[in-house]
């Protein structure tokens, strides 16, 4: 083999490992929808594939994927974003309960693999709050903390 065809593909491989990774997965309960925020990596152009899944009482219910069960499609809304996935369950109940998991996953040979779990009860969820939403792209906020002594110099702005 072309040596400098094994470089290409080993550097195409520890990007596709190094660029999809699930940073976190946090659950909350919103009016009565749980809301997952699975928040990740994403540093390559390659397309990944991912999925929300419970497993409860040792089986595994795809919630949201390349195959979802047929008793939660209608409950599932998803907002996809590059580096966020968040996915609504309504009408959540105790029955709803278990261990949810955020999966990303790369095809090729071998697949990559990336997840996160959280252990979901509905007495112990916290509601969500509207700061979460800003947190997700909080640069304007970092940019307005930033630009407050220059505006204080500049006498536009006194604390």
């Amino acid at each position: 083999m072309n040596p400098a065809l094994s470089i290409a593909l080993l550097l195409t491989g520890l990007q596709v490992a190094g660029g999809q990774k699930v940073t976190s997965l946090t659950a909350c309960l919103e009016d009565q929808s749980l809301r997952l925020d699975c928040r990740h990596e994403n540093t390559t152009t390659v397309p990944m594939q991912f999925e929300f899944s419970l497993t409860r009482d040792a089986k595994k219910h795809v919630l949201f994927g390349t195959i979802p069960e047929h008793t939660y499609r209608s409950r599932t809304n998803l907002t996809n974003r590059s580096t966020l996935k968040v996915l609504y369950l309504s009408g959540f109940t105790s029955r709803d309960e278990g261990l949810y998991t955020c999966e990303l996953y790369l095809p090729g040979q071998p697949p990559t693999f990336s997840n996160r779990n959280v252990s979901v009860l509905r007495d112990k969820l916290v509601k969500c709050r509207g700061v979460g939403l800003l947190a997700q792209d909080a640069s304007w906020l970092l940019l307005l903390l930033l630009s407050l002594p220059l505006l204080q110099a500049m006498d536009f702005v006194s604390l």
